[in-house]
């Protein structure tokens, strides 16, 4: 997914919201340490774009990434 932002022409910079659901498999070492080794997608809600130059959040528009 990409973003432009119509008011001030960026294409490079963005705060996106978003909350996600996931389902992931957790392994910890023996010492401790976490490794996330797999991580499965389950559920994703956009909740809002926002341009880092210009602050405008109503003029984002986004395309799909080739």
């Amino acid at each position: 997914m990409t973003y432009r932002c119509e008011a001030c022409g960026n294409k490079t910079r963005f705060d996106v919201i978003e909350t996600k659901r996931v389902r992931a498999f957790h392994h910890y070492s023996l010492g401790g340490e976490l490794s996330v080794e797999e991580e499965q997608l389950l559920e994703r809600k956009l909740e809002k774009v926002v341009c880092r130059w210009c602050g405008s959040a109503d003029s984002i528009v986004s395309s799909a990434s080739a």
